[in-house]
C-alpha cells in the first residue's frame, strides 16, 4: 500500500478554510480547473460525489467521516481502476489568519502512487490560489 502525505499553508483563517473543505459536493469551487464536474448522489444512505478530473477520469467518492470539531473530512474511492484509494483532509490553525493542511491518500496498486502524487500537487495548487483569492 502507498500512502502518500501532504502539508502545505494557506493564507486564510482556518474557518475559512474548513467551510470550503466541508462542502462535499462544492468541491468544484474548491479547486477549479483541476476538477471539470461534480454531482452529488447517494448509495445505502451515505453521501456519494461523482467528480470528473481534467484528464478525463471519473470517480465515485464516498463521504467517510465529517467532523467539524477536528475540521476533519474523509472519503473513499472503493473499486473503479483502485483495489482501495481513500483520504484524508485535516486544516489546523496557523496563527490567526493562515491554515495548515494536510492531506493523506492511501491506495493500492502501488504503481498509482507516483501519478496521484502528481494528482495532488496539482489539486493543492489550485486549492491554495481559490482559497487565498476568495479571503
Amino acid at each position: 500500500m502507498v500512502s502518500i502525505h501532504k502539508e502545505f499553508t494557506i493564507n486564510a483563517a482556518p474557518d475559512v478554510v474548513w467551510a470550503a473543505l466541508r462542502d462535499f459536493g462544492g468541491v468544484m469551487r474548491l479547486v477549479p480547473g483541476f476538477l471539470t464536474d461534480c454531482r452529488l448522489e447517494s448509495e445505502q444512505g451515505v453521501p456519494v460525489r461523482v467528480v470528473t478530473f481534467w484528464n478525463g477520469r471519473v470517480a465515485r467518492e464516498f463521504l467517510v467521516d465529517l467532523d467539524d470539531a477536528r475540521k476533519r473530512l474523509v472519503y473513499a474511492e472503493p473499486g473503479g481502476s483502485f483495489i482501495t484509494r481513500s483520504a484524508a483532509l485535516q486544516v489546523f490553525g496557523d496563527g490567526e489568519t493562515a491554515s495548515r493542511v494536510t492531506w493523506t491518500i492511501d491506495l493500492l496498486p502501488d504503481e498509482f502512487g507516483a501519478p496521484m502524487s502528481s494528482n495532488m500537487d496539482r489539486a493543492f495548487t489550485a486549492m491554495k490560489q481559490s482559497l487565498e483569492a476568495d479571503a
